[in-house]
């Protein structure tokens, strides 16, 4: 018979591990420990103990720093998965010593972080700019809409929101009156099925009641939130700092992170988190973080200007391009119908997809009476002659509301919210603003169309590296003081593996 080794799972083995060891020169996780370690002040937590004579010991928020950097590099949010890398992972091991802090000690410290984010990140960068990662000169200002910790469902306006506390309510009443009818009936015997759907019946009624109390409860408490235009937005009742949003995976409800981004080697320089939909107002805040970051690591508060700035169309409006011409920015940021004014993409062939629904050219203008007349012969009037949207001016026809009740085309009419009757935008000017021609012109030069296609390669991985390689599919904390503080570490963390990759030289 064949001979083997002899073994046995139910010895110990206690193999020797040197912490310095597992932290190897090049790594991610040297570069987190040795810039935490060494170029990072943290005595600005110092102030949040009060252990000094009396009190047990602390976590040193060096330990805890490192480990949170660490895990979000390798896309670990939960501090209860952070815990258990702590206890499993070499690594974790080595960058901790051996000390295991629990989840929820992790989870105040990251929580906690409101005053020392901003200090921890201008400390990465400037080792980013002595080890030459920073150019200076090229800037691209992108963002991020990713979900937050936070529901779809919660939300609405106050007034959707009292609907649903009194739909909620009428469905109790419906549950208790079927207890009521059960309680009258005959007194055979119940079957063992009925205990369970009366218990049943009886903890719906209990969780809809508190659903009840708790929309109840928070609409006593929050007033209505208001938009631009003057006009009530949705709230939501779980995180009301996040926002309803599009994306192209559909609506989320979440944050929109910003970060702008320096060209040399793709080095966040500021990031923020905002829970609003439209870029038209991020330029402002982005900028100002950025020049106090760049004041603050000793650079003068002229540092921007000259610079070359990008940013796509949803920053093309007349506050972020007054904010670049305040700033002295060399900016480009195209209107959305710049693709249209570009003669390279005149001749190019492009897909169109089958038609499902009538179109503009669908409909025959009557010019005598301006009429436009419908495939199914019925005739549309002027609504507004000149109407204002997206720097379009556009003239707005309406159908008759019993025409398109009673119209057999009504499914492949026009696209629209208008259930009853049907609206024809017939664009008939571009209007723009003297700041917003004077960008469109410039984006629309040669060197302008050389300039804005550079914004891909510098943004966009940035955002691929936070989002594919660490992980970053959600915000798990809520309230943008909280979820900007995990942008940041995210930002921060994508910074530091710069350093490890380009610094050290």
């Amino acid at each position: 018979m064949p001979k083997f080794k002899p073994y046995d799972y139910k010895q110990k083995v206690m193999p020797p591990i040197y912490l310095e060891d597992q932290l190897s020169p090049g790594t991610l996780e040297f570069a987190i420990h040795y810039l935490v370690e060494t170029r990072m002040d943290l005595s600005v937590f110092d102030e949040k103990y009060k252990n000094d004579e009396t009190g047990r010991f602390a976590y040193d928020p060096k330990i805890l720093l490192k480990i949170v950097l660490f895990a979000y590099s390798r896309g670990l949010m939960g501090s209860r998965r952070i815990e258990q890398a702590c206890r499993e992972n070499v690594t974790f091991m080595a960058l901790t010593c051996g000390q295991k802090p629990d989840h929820s000690t992790i989870a105040a410290f990251v929580s906690s972080m409101k005053g020392e984010i901003i200090p921890l990140f201008r400390d990465v960068l400037l080792v980013c700019e002595e080890e030459g990662l920073l150019g200076g000169t090229f800037f691209a200002l992108d963002g991020l809409k990713l979900p937050s910790n936070a529901s779809k469902e919660w939300s609405g306006t106050h007034c959707k929101l009292q609907r649903k506390k009194e739909r909620i309510e009428a469905k109790v009443k419906r549950l208790l009156k079927e207890h009521e009818r059960e309680d009258k009936g005959d007194d055979e015997p119940p079957g063992p099925g009925s205990f369970r759907g009366r218990a049943s019946r009886e903890k719906q009624i209990e969780r809809l009641q508190k659903r009840a109390e708790r929309i109840e409860k928070w609409l006593s408490e929050n007033d209505k939130k208001i938009g631009k235009n003057g006009k009530e937005i949705t709230s939501n009742i779980t995180d009301n700092d996040s926002a309803k949003m599009i994306t192209s995976h559909g609506y989320i409800q979440g944050y929109n992170g910003q970060a702008l981004v320096d060209d040399k080697q793709q080095v966040v320089v500021h990031g923020e988190t905002f829970g609003t939909v439209s870029d038209h107002e991020h330029v402002a805040p982005l900028m100002d973080g950025a020049k106090e970051n760049m004041e603050a690591i000793g650079h003068d508060e002229d540092y921007f200007a000259g610079a070359i700035f990008v940013a796509d169309t949803n920053y093309h409006s007349q506050s972020n391009i007054e904010k670049c011409q305040e700033m002295e920015l060399d900016a480009y940021i195209p209107d959305r119908y710049f693709r249209r004014r570009d003669p390279r993409y005149a001749t190019q062939k492009r897909y169109w997809p089958k038609k499902k629904k009538f179109h503009l050219e669908d409909f025959h203008h009557d010019e005598a009476k301006d009429h436009y007349v419908c495939p199914n012969g019925k005739r549309l009037k002027v609504k507004h002659k000149e109407l204002y949207r997206d720097g379009l001016v556009y003239r707005v026809y309406i159908a008759e509301k019993k025409d398109c009740q009673r119209c057999t085309l009504r499914l492949k009419c026009l696209s629209g919210r208008g259930a009853q009757r049907k609206y024809l935008w017939v664009p008939i000017a571009v209007q723009l603003t003297n700041l917003s021609r004077k960008m469109a012109g410039k984006v629309d030069t040669e060197m302008g169309r050389k300039i804005y296609p550079r914004r891909i390669a510098i943004a966009e991985p940035v955002f691929a590296n936070i989002r594919t390689h660490k992980r970053l599919d959600r915000f798990t904390l809520r309230g943008k003081v909280k979820v900007n503080i995990q942008w940041l570490l995210y930002c921060m963390v994508h910074n530091i593996g710069k350093i490890a990759n380009y610094g050290f030289t």
